[in-house]
């Protein structure tokens, strides 16, 4: 059975926005909104005066080592992110819509950041893809060979 509508069909936890106004980031963690700095701005681009004077375009910042994610999470978050991690949509005409849309942008960013990678199993090539690549390897030689020069004996 494929995915149903408004289901992504993505089975990982995403990030999202309480009522509140908490991020959580799927069952991992829960970022309360006091750590998140938030600022508007005018976005860029076309629209004349709306555009110029609106302050709709939404900047979100944390500070991971001042954050409530546990040291683990912090660390590996540290490590990929850098100590700030920001996050801005300009995409909403409404304030309200891009703050949360940066949120969300925000909470993903960190969500992948703090997720363990699942670890590599190694595998044995194929048969067939060995193969080819000793058939490869002759061709080539073969190639090689065919520009020396003759022996000057012969």
């Amino acid at each position: 059975m494929g995915p149903r509508r408004g289901d992504s069909g993505d089975p990982r936890p995403r990030a999202r926005v309480d009522a509140a106004g908490d991020l959580v980031l799927g069952d991992r963690a829960v970022i309360p909104a006091e750590e998140i700095e938030v600022r508007a701005t005018t976005s860029g681009g076309p629209g004349g005066q709306h555009a110029n004077r609106s302050l709709t375009k939404v900047v979100v910042s944390l500070r991971l080592a001042e954050s409530s994610l546990d040291a683990a999470s912090r660390a590996r978050a540290q490590a990929t992110l850098g100590p700030v991690v920001r996050a801005s949509a300009s995409r909403f005409r409404s304030r309200a819509q891009n703050h949360e849309a940066a949120l969300v942008q925000l909470g993903e960013r960190l969500l992948a950041a703090i997720t363990p990678r699942a670890p590599r199993r190694t595998t044995r090539p194929t048969r067939a893809s060995v193969e080819r690549r000793l058939e490869d390897k002759r061709a080539r030689a073969r190639t090689k060979s065919a520009r020396h020069l003759p022996d000057p004996g012969d």
